[in-house]
């Protein structure tokens, strides 16, 4: 990635006498800006970022705040709101482009085209630091050695990839623990989705074919792929080697199904849509990611947008942000013209490295493409619109219900779970006006060690002592953190214990003014008796078919979901950990030497030092540090 280059901060004014503010203000700082390109933010109060924005010349457009020219009320309203400006020069207008996009992501202005929810998507990863490459679904930062493939909209799409690439190229898909330990076939390959080379079936060189095959069809080169696979099946044909030959035609028939299914209209391109529709107040971009001729899915973002933007503002706003941290392909296709296209192919080529080309067609397959997005993007907005209406209708309740001041726009719930007291984990969940905010889902491993096993009440202290520590940390100075904002309400699970432990934490904090409810489940855990405790306030229940009770049920019943959840992850893992991955000097080969000899850790750990050291790459004292692991 090519970073924006800052190459100057103008000085700051001398101080005055008089303190300037809004448009007095911006014309002074105009006229220090130079006629060069930059960007720019507009501060409040508070230090608040109120807009970020970038400009060919500084000098004129920050000058046409002051003079009041083309403002909107919401404009009008930022000016009049400025209580200082920053101003950064760089070098290109592009540059200027890419730095506005990042510090948008970065600062959240109130004034921005801001887009939402913007969680990374799944890549397929070909890892290339083992001996027998694995082939996994990815999320994150490119950590691991390997070539990733994506980025794929959907779980589903990614899933069905992997499917498809199981029965056409037979890769593994387990861990290289499991890899490692194995000393027969597992089901994968009684199945024909593996070829397992954990336990030699195949050659190693044999299976690295395999996965180049299985590359070059996600880099687009599927018809090479089916070409070769076909001519290899004929030839097991005639030398009648049918069994052979059944096989690489069920793989040929994985690909050809992929390739059918995926007529798309852009052939074998890498292309990204996106279609905006912009109604009441609110919009939706639906996004489609098409590669190496297939669809690797969509997804609708809902950016914050005002009444007053134009489908061209929403679309050159969300662009900036969109790939501050994802691939750029080659082709964007948009449903609407951007109001400086040649400026964002600028940077956004800039900051692949290459060419990138944006189009907005309008006949052929390309405008057929971009329609069904754009259709898509219309029922999906409709869909939102309806939700949140009945959203704060369910919010207004609440409030009134709980004796808020205001309906609560950030809801945490609070959740407990463990199995005979291990793996204990706290769940935080979170909702808001627009339902769910799923990226902003906490887990807390228990870690006092003095908890007794299956002590809810200290478990729940110790969460809430952790999460709003944070916060008040944050509100001494501390950096900020998006997913532990300050909640208008808190649920905990639980009755009158659960409540006071965790009010005497907040005490503790000096923090008595969230509010924070207990919700405890009727008798034999029914749905619609449970009852409420708040300080203050008698005990109470609601009406067993009361929507405000159905949405406080789905609210605790996500934060369950969420916490059982997190403790299975913790048991799995627990599950699929050997203990010899404890020991150092103990790499793959000499695990796999250990288990296929003894036939589990248990065994290796029972093992003496003699028996040890009979095993092929075993050293006298790697044997005594092996047997000091196990017996202290």
């Amino acid at each position: 990635m090519c970073s924006p280059i800052v190459t100057d901060i103008l000085p700051p004014l001398p101080d005055a006498e008089e303190i300037l503010t809004g448009a007095a203000l911006i014309l002074r700082e105009a006229r220090l800006a130079e006629d060069k390109p930059g960007v720019y933010r507009m501060i409040g109060e508070n230090d608040e970022v109120l807009y970020v924005g970038k400009a060919k010349s500084l000098k004129r457009r920050i000058l046409q705040y002051a003079q009041g020219r083309v403002h909107s009320n919401r404009i009008a309203r930022m000016v009049y709101l400025t209580r200082s400006m920053t101003i950064v020069r760089t070098q290109t207008e592009g540059e200027a482009l890419l730095l506005e996009a990042r510090l948008i992501k970065a600062l959240k202005p109130r004034y921005n085209v801001l887009l939402r929810d913007d969680k990374s998507f799944a890549e397929i990863l070909v890892r290339k630091d083992h001996e027998a490459p694995q082939i996994t679904k990815h999320r994150g930062a490119h950590s691991i050695t390997g070539d990733y493939y994506g980025p794929f909209a959907s779980t589903g799409a990614v899933n069905r990839t992997l499917d498809t690439l199981q029965k056409a190229f037979l890769l593994r898909t387990c861990t290289d623990n499991i890899y490692a330990s194995r000393t027969r076939p597992c089901m994968l390959h009684q199945i024909k989705r593996c070829s397992a080379p954990c336990t030699g079936e195949i050659s190693l060189e044999a299976y690295n074919d395999l996965a180049a095959q299985a590359q070059a069809f996600l880099k687009g080169k599927s018809r090479v792929v089916v070409a070769d696979l076909s001519a290899q099946m004929m030839k097991a044909s005639d030398e009648m080697n049918f069994e052979k030959a059944a096989q690489l035609r069920d793989r040929v028939r994985a690909l050809n199904h992929v390739a059918m299914s995926a007529s798309i209209g852009l052939g074998e391109e890498e292309a990204d849509v996106f279609a905006v529709v912009h109604e009441g107040g609110a919009a939706c971009v639906q996004s489609v990611f098409y590669r190496a001729g297939q669809n690797w899915g969509d997804r609708a973002y809902f950016p914050r947008v005002d009444s007053e933007d134009d489908e061209g503002i929403i679309l050159d706003a969300f662009l900036g942000q969109f790939y501050q941290d994802k691939p750029v392909p080659k082709l964007i296709l948009l449903s609407h013209p951007l109001t400086e296209p040649e400026l964002m192919m600028e940077a956004l080529s800039l900051k692949a490295g290459r060419k990138v080309e944006i189009h907005c067609p309008k006949r052929g397959e390309k405008a057929d493409v971009v329609a069904h997005a754009l259709n898509n993007a219309r029922s999906a907005l409709g869909r939102r619109m309806a939700e949140n209406s009945a959203q704060v209708r369910l919010l207004d309740g609440v409030a009134e219900v709980f004796g808020l001041e205001a309906p609560p726009q950030r809801i945490e719930v609070y959740d407990n779970s463990h199995l005979g007291g291990t793996h204990a984990v706290g769940g935080m969940i979170v909702a808001g006006p627009e339902g769910f905010m799923k990226g902003q889902y906490r887990k807390f491993t228990i870690r006092d060690l003095d908890t007794v096993a299956g002590d809810d009440y200290a478990m729940m202290r110790e969460v809430f002592r952790r999460r709003f520590m944070r916060l008040k940390n944050r509100a001494e100075g501390a950096p900020e953190d998006e997913g532990f904002g300050r909640p208008d309400l808190v649920l905990v699970d639980g009755g009158q214990g659960q409540l006071d432990a965790v009010l005497g934490v907040m005490t503790e904090l000096g923090m008595t003014d969230i509010n924070i409810v207990g919700v405890a489940k009727g008798p034999d855990r029914d749905a619609g008796m449970e009852r409420f405790f708040m300080p203050g306030r008698t005990p109470f229940m609601m009406e067993p078919k009361s929507p405000v009770l159905y949405y406080l049920q789905r609210l605790r019943d996500e934060a369950h979901r969420y916490a059982i959840g997190a403790n299975r992850q913790k048991r799995a893992a627990a599950l699929t950990k050997n203990p010899l991955d404890d020991i150092d000097g103990i790499g793959a080969r000499r695990k796999r030497a250990l288990l296929q000899a003894f036939g589990s850790g248990r065994e290796v750990g029972a093992a003496r030092v003699e028996d040890l050291q009979k095993i092929d790459g075993i050293s006298a004292a790697l044997a005594q540090k092996i047997y000091d692991h196990f017996h202290g």
